[in-house]
């Protein structure tokens, strides 16, 4: 994989469609962790169920954890760099704008610029593989 906006995307598909067993490599990374969120909210309601919210201080870590692996994978999401994964990083990312005082310059230092282009795919290409480790 190449996290360059000019090549990301025929990367993936040179991946899937060149690299021996990498079409499985790629569907097995993403159902993957489709069935770890599939976990993830089988743990939050076994959590709720028996009230575990009631440590706060165990929720709350849990909680944060939660926001960690749903970045990872929306970062992941945006990785291939296709039209949706564009748009998605600029809509997901825009949101956090809305924070009061900071958050355009929040928005601009997660893009790297003004604009979703080079520097933020990097930045989610070293986050992506990065957050798994310290999660």
């Amino acid at each position: 994989y190449l996290a360059d906006t000019a090549t990301a995307f025929e990367s993936v598909i040179h991946i899937c469609r060149n690299v021996h067993y990498g079409w499985q490599m790629r569907n097995l990374h993403a159902n993957g962790a489709s069935t770890f969120f599939m976990c993830l909210y089988i743990h939050i309601g076994r959590g709720i169920y028996y009230g575990s919210f009631i440590n706060y201080k165990t929720w709350t870590i849990g909680v944060l954890l939660l926001f960690l692996v749903m970045a990872t994978a929306f970062m992941g999401y945006v990785l291939p760099w296709g039209q949706m994964s564009f748009w998605g990083a600029t809509v997901i990312t825009n949101l956090l704008s809305a924070i009061p005082y900071a958050g355009q310059t929040v928005v601009e230092w997660i893009w790297g610029g003004f604009s979703v282009d080079q520097p933020t795919l990097t930045r989610f290409f070293s986050f992506h593989y990065l957050l798994p480790f310290i999660i």
